[in-house]
């Protein structure tokens, strides 16, 4: 088991672990053209057959630990969670002007950035333990934006999810293709993601009407208001938490 830190382990621990479970963790190797990736995987055993399952993208620092709790999160409620790895096998930054350099190769080249994400919903669509049927794919920050893009190329997923993330608003209009339903999170005093940037979101989203979308703002949390540390807002986290857990239930349900 992945020794986590103790904010970690109480993000964990909000979660009851149900009685008999048996909770696996593995480092999954995989590539993308030929760029060595690792990701991170985490289910109940316990629980017979295929699952549905959860992409989890991460934040611009790459595949830390913050991901791998939310994964484990999400493997108590009886999911198969995968932490994709958009940089690359031990690309993980500690500092923000190395994660911007980083995240900034992926915002000017967004087919890159769409096609990372692909490589881990394949490697999760092709595992047995999942049922390839039912898969979201959520993200936090950066990884908000690039499930964002990733849901603009078509591909089968049931619902995206965007935790504080960047809202790139596509101009014509690009959500002819999304699939599922969508569900942002947004902070109501992030000085990253502005107001005028969630509407015009907004607004893109409603030139498809038959789309389903939902935007939540929780006022008074800044960017990154899930994540452990100074911009940390433990209300805005736990109703997006319950925010997330419903919508999971409505889209494998469906």
């Amino acid at each position: 088991m992945t020794d986590f830190s103790a904010e970690h382990r109480q993000l964990i621990d909000a979660v009851a672990e149900r009685p008999g479970a048996q909770i696996a963790e593995a480092t999954v190797a995989y590539d993308h053209d030929g760029q060595p990736m690792e990701g991170y995987a985490a289910h109940d055993t316990a629980i017979a057959g295929p699952k549905p399952a959860v992409v989890i993208v991460h934040d611009w620092t790459g595949l830390r630990e913050y991901p791998k709790a939310r994964a484990q999160m999400l493997a108590r409620l009886g999911y198969y969670a995968f932490c994709a790895d958009v940089y690359g096998t031990g690309r993980r930054f500690d500092n923000s002007e190395e994660s911007s350099a980083e995240a900034g190769k992926y915002y000017r080249n967004m087919p890159l950035l769409r096609a990372r994400v692909r490589a881990a919903y394949d490697v999760v669509a092709n595992d047995p333990a999942v049922d390839a049927g039912r898969i979201a794919v959520i993200g936090y920050c950066f990884g908000g934006t690039a499930a964002l893009e990733f849901a603009r190329t078509g591909a089968p997923v049931a619902g995206t999810v965007a935790f504080h993330a960047g809202l790139v608003a596509h101009d014509p209009a690009d959500v002819a293709a999304i699939t599922g339903s969508v569900l942002v999170c947004s902070g109501g005093a992030d000085d990253v993601v502005p107001d005028s940037d969630i509407a015009a979101f907004q607004d893109e989203l409603r030139t498809r009407p038959d789309l389903d979308w939902q935007v939540n703002v929780y006022s008074g949390a800044p960017h990154a208001f899930t994540l452990p540390g100074g911009a940390y807002r433990p209300v805005a986290d736990r109703r997006s938490w319950r925010e997330l857990t419903g919508f999971l239930s409505d889209v494998f349900a469906s």
